[in-house]
Parts: structure tokens; C-alpha cells; sequence
């Protein structure tokens, strides 16, 4: 099979797990190991440099998210911590009112549960299937008292995309936060949202490591949330360490507490390069072409498809559900196989990103149905 020159994976792997752990460039491969020979020969006496490259990751974040200013943009550990930051940071009065759906990953979940015994926020659980559309669903659930709707921008499971911007409207008539978890969007398609929350870390779509991601928060809310972790990064005179007294940074980088993930910002933004030289118009073009061969051979092969066929309503992830077979069982039995994916939903979910060819999908098809003989 041929391999894209940035993906030169072996023969006997067929990767289709990228909403669970993408792969790594090979130029991503490279920076890490430059930077790594750096630290070992040079220490941190480039330290400079190495800010620098920080900043390029803003830059490519926020162009990612659609978002007009780098700045607004914070490094954060991993989609968890950016929701942590801000389900906490909100003065929650009790009665107030939080709307989860029940197709969202746990984080996007379990972090505004924690909120009920904490602050006495009433959390309204919504089944996506209880209207007309799901956005309708979540829409009739928003009242006088909800805050803010959290919503994953594609649901992991099912590879549902949600219509953000029906969404976004109907938040901003009623005066309602939104909040997009968009880690099975950023990467794979481009995202065009007025949210008032943008998060997601980069080791999925965005082909970089884990323990690295991006939280925006509009300017106009982001001083409102109240901070809970303090350290000498999020400071805005930052270095100056002999002052007497600091205030939290007016930027996004508030929100960074200690020391930053330097290796991880290396490996992260030379990610996003390769995206960016690849071009996101076209990324986006072969995942969604990626996702219908997808569609069409499991239906070819007589699999119930669980994702939604319209391309408007699904991003990279198809899942689909193999009569007869035990969904954990038959991922052992593909991951033997050399086909990375995972178990969703009761099915298979195959996750192909821009540079998987038609060809490697045909070959997962193959050992799938081997397997099924």
C-alpha cells in the first residue's frame, strides 16, 4: 500500500482509530527529536526559541478554531482541564441550570454533573433523539435559568456532527452560553462557530501528542471566570518575578498556571504545519470522502450503519454494527489484525483521517471480513 510521505506507516498497519489517538507526521516525529537533541547538547540556553514556537501554536489554534486572535487562545493539558476551568470559573448561583445531552463523551458530562452536589446547579439530561432534530432537543430543553449548553461539535460515538450554528443562534436569544467541545472536529474539518467556548486537545485530528490542547473563551467572558489555580505563567507581567505585586494576564494565558509543555508545543505545532501545508479545505474534502468509502463498504458487506449518511451531518467518524458479532470481541480480534480502531455504540468505529487512501481502506475491509469467515 502506498504510504503519503508524512504517514510512512508499516505495511501491516491499517490505522483507523484517529478520533480515539492519531498518528504522528513525520515532521512532528523530527521536531521532537531535534528538540530532544537540543535539551541533551544545549540545555535551555535557546529558551527564546522555544517561546517563539509556543506562539506559532496560538497563531495555528486559533486559526483552526476560526478565532480572529492568538492571544484569546490557551495551552491547556487536554479537553478536560479547558472544561474544568470553565464549569468552576462560572458564579453558579443555585437553580441554575446546565443542559448535557446523552450522546457526549464523560468529560463533557461528568464535569457539569459535578456541579449539582457542589453548587446546586440543575443539570437537565437531554436524549438527542427526543425531537424533531437534536438541536431541536437541546433547543426546547434551554430555559430561564440555563447558563450554558455544552455540546460536542461531533459525538464520538455515533460521529453525529451537531449544527453548531442553529445551535449558536438559539444560545444567543436566550441569552445562553455555548460551550463546543470540538476534539472530532479541529484537524479533520474546519470549524466556523460563534461560541462562547472552544476546546479541544490535540492528540486526536490534530495528529499531535497527548497532554496538549486549546481552550478559547470569548474576551468578555473570560474575566469573568473566577481562577483556581495560580502560578508565575499566568501572570501578566510575566518574568518580571521581583514585583511586588501581579495580576492575572488580560489574555488567555490566565489560564496557564506553571511552567508550559514545551515538548509538547514542538510536536503539537509541527502538526498543525503539516495540516496547514496540506491545506484545511482539503483535509477536510478527503476525510469526508474517507468517511462515504467508509459508509458505502460497510453497507456493501450488509453492516447496519449507525452514523448519519448525509454529509452534513458527519464528520470523520463512521460507526457501524456487524451482525452477529460482539463489538470488543471483533475489535481484539481487527487490533491482532493490525487494523487500530474502536468499539462504539454497539459496532466498530473506523476513524480514517486526509491521508488514508482508498486503497488501505479496501485492506481493512479485507481482514475484517477474513475474520468474519
Amino acid at each position: 500500500m502506498p504510504n503519503h510521505p508524512q504517514f510512512p506507516q508499516d505495511d501491516d498497519v491499517v490505522y483507523l482509530n484517529h478520533a480515539g489517538v492519531g498518528v504522528w507526521p513525520l515532521h512532528t516525529a523530527e521536531t521532537v527529536q531535534q528538540f530532544a537533541d537540543e535539551c541533551l547538547r544545549r540545555g535551555a540556553a535557546d529558551y527564546p526559541g522555544w517561546v517563539e514556537v509556543e506562539d506559532r501554536l496560538r497563531g495555528r489554534l486559533a486559526r483552526l478554531m476560526g478565532v480572529d486572535h492568538p492571544a484569546d487562545v490557551a495551552l491547556v493539558p487536554n479537553t478536560s482541564v479547558g472544561l474544568s476551568l470553565v464549569a468552576f470559573g462560572l458564579d453558579w448561583r443555585p437553580g441554575d441550570e446546565v443542559v448535557i445531552n446523552d450522546q457526549e463523551f464523560p468529560s463533557n458530562r461528568w464535569v457539569w454533573e459535578a456541579l449539582e452536589q457542589r453548587h446546586g446547579v440543575n443539570v437537565r439530561r437531554v436524549r438527542l433523539d427526543d425531537g424533531p432534530t437534536p438541536e431541536d432537543a437541546l433547543i426546547a430543553a434551554l430555559g430561564p435559568r440555563t447558563r450554558i449548553l455544552p455540546v460536542s461539535s461531533v459525538q464520538y460515538g455515533t460521529g453525529l456532527r451537531m449544527d453548531l450554528e442553529q445551535l449558536s443562534q438559539a444560545c444567543r436569544e436566550r441569552g445562553v452560553l455555548l460551550c463546543v467541545d470540538a476534539i472530532q472536529t479541529l484537524g479533520a474539518l474546519r470549524l466556523q462557530v460563534d461560541a462562547d467556548v472552544i476546546v479541544a486537545d490535540g492528540h486526536k485530528w490534530m495528529l499531535g501528542p497527548e497532554g496538549l490542547g486549546g481552550l478559547y473563551v470569548a474576551p468578555g467572558l473570560r474575566d469573568q471566570l473566577q481562577l483556581f489555580q495560580f502560578g508565575w505563567h499566568m501572570v501578566e507581567h510575566l518574568g518580571e518575578f521581583g514585583r511586588p505585586d501581579w495580576t492575572p494576564a488580560s489574555s488567555a494565558r490566565r489560564f496557564e498556571a506553571g511552567s508550559p509543555n514545551l515538548l509538547g508545543a514542538h510536536a503539537l505545532e509541527a502538526s498543525l504545519a503539516v495540516l496547514e501545508q496540506a491545506g484545511m479545505a482539503n483535509v477536510e474534502r478527503a476525510v469526508l470522502d474517507n468517511a462515504q468509502r467508509v459508509q458505502e463498504g460497510a453497507r456493501r458487506l450488509g453492516f447496519e450503519v449507525v452514523t448519519p449518511g448525509d454529509e452534513r451531518r458527519h464528520a470523520g467518524i463512521v460507526t457501524f454494527r456487524v451482525p452477529g458479532a460482539e463489538p470488543e470481541a471483533l475489535l481484539g480480534k481487527l487490533r491482532q489484525a493490525g487494523v487500530p480502531c474502536a468499539a462504539r455504540c454497539g459496532g466498530i468505529r473506523f476513524s480514517p483521517h486526509f491521508y488514508t487512501s482508498a486503497d488501505d481502506l479496501e485492506e481493512a475491509w479485507k481482514r475484517l471480513t477474513r475474520l468474519l469467515d
